[in-house]
């Protein structure tokens, strides 16, 4: 990879194919693009960070010496799957170097594993057409774009300063080794290092940093989420082998920056989440081999960016306007979601409204149906007081007619 437009350029290139749920990833397809693209650069012939080769299928199931980074059918115990799901400027991600993979691809390689991580019998990525092209076989006048040649082992070093492991610098690792601290090779047979700075005892964090002075083979260094000192940056100053530094997360400013000006052989800084500005980022327009820096949630303005830019037109300068996109994103389908969720609030309480209304109705219905009831007694009483009161008025009557029959009886026994 020689510049950003070239890595750019590589990562649009891979095939992101969309797959049905019920059809089975296409290795050839789908995941060798983003195997030989994004991995073999650190897990291949070249170069096998932490052990691990990612260009054979053999090697790729054995693993590296932390984890089993493919195990078919087993996404959780597959290591992959963690490292390439972590989020941005997390220690561990892979790929370290570039944007990470995207959602796509991480469900590609997961649907992949899942499957069974099938690999063609024999098949070495990025291995046989290079051969074939380095013999050139009869029949074959041209190279086809999956047959370029590599570089030979070390050859993307070959602008770097070489260094003899001096009694200081073993002397130095020894006493890291002490505070917990591994600085080992990149790969086998070469002298390049790389060390991520963890001290066991957070106190001795300063004096973990000032003994990197003495290691001049560093080439990676991981000094994130450290609470770095703008001072602690002065004992790397002189480490000007370096290619990849992370400092992200740490409260280093624009003065501690000024210790990396002459890291002009740097390729990759990450300066997410730390208090760098615009005055910061004007020491690295030297940095020529600059390919990826990381600004984002940094001090860094949209104007300060643009200079640098111009400085450095071949470098890729993130400042998570993806991430930033893909938070509006979500902020958009959270306002939906509330919204829809206060649609259903309102329905809620209309419901509620109504279960209260209704037993007010049955209320009406009962009240109407008491006072019909009493309505109908109060007429039944007055029909009996009618009763009675004719009753009353027609006493007097048959008093007389008895008194008259009792006279006519006395009357007829004289």
């Amino acid at each position: 990879m020689k510049n950003a437009a070239l890595f750019i350029a590589a990562v649009l290139a891979a095939p992101v194919l969309a797959t049905r749920a019920d059809d089975k990833v296409d290795f050839a397809k789908s995941i060798q693009p983003i195997l030989e693209k994004r991995c073999i650069e650190c897990h291949g012939p070249k170069k096998q960070k932490g052990d691990l080769r990612l260009d054979s299928k053999d090697a790729a199931l054995k693993g590296g010496k932390d984890a089993k980074a493919i195990v078919p059918e087993k996404l959780s115990d597959s290591d992959m799957v963690r490292r390439i799901s972590l989020p941005p400027g997390d220690d561990d991600i892979m790929p370290p170097k570039g944007d990470p993979l995207t959602k796509d691809q991480i469900e590609l390689i997961k649907k992949w594993i899942s499957e069974g991580a099938e690999w063609p019998q024999g098949l070495v990525l990025g291995g046989e057409s290079e051969k074939k092209e380095e013999g050139k076989p009869s029949g074959t006048g041209k190279a086809t774009a999956s047959s370029k040649k590599q570089k030979a082992p070390g050859q993307e070093f070959a602008n770097l300063t070489p260094t003899k492991d001096t009694a200081a610098e073993q002397e130095a690792i020894k006493k890291l080794g002490v505070l917990g601290i591994s600085v080992r090779p990149i790969a086998q047979n070469l002298q390049w290092k790389e060390a991520t700075v963890r001290p066991q005892d957070t106190n001795k964090t300063s004096e973990a940093i000032a003994l990197l002075k003495d290691i001049p083979s560093l080439v990676d260094l991981n000094l994130a989420k450290l609470n770095l000192k703008d001072d602690d940056l002065k004992s790397i100053s002189s480490l000007s082998n370096l290619q990849r530094l992370h400092l992200e997360n740490n409260p280093v400013t624009d003065a501690g920056l000024a210790n990396l000006k002459g890291l002009t052989n740097l390729e990759y800084l990450n300066l997410y989440n730390t208090q760098v500005g615009d005055a910061g980022i004007e020491n690295l327009k030297g940095m020529k081999n600059l390919m990826a820096l990381y600004l984002w949630q940094s001090k860094v303005t949209d104007d300060g960016a643009a200079k640098l830019k111009k400085e450095l037109p071949e470098a890729m300068i993130n400042r998570g306007e993806e991430l930033k996109l893909m938070a509006k994103v979500e902020e958009k389908k959270e306002e939906k979601k509330d919204g829809k969720s206060d649609e259903k609030k309102d329905e809620a309480k209309k419901e509620k409204k109504d279960e209260k209304a209704e037993p007010k109705k049955e209320e009406k219905k009962e009240d109407k149906a008491a006072e019909a009831k009493k309505e109908d007694n109060d007429s039944k009483k007055e029909e009996k007081k009618s009763d009675d009161k004719k009753s009353d008025e027609k006493k007097p009557d048959e008093k007389k007619a008895d008194e008259a029959k009792k006279a006519d009886e006395k009357k007829a026994g004289q």
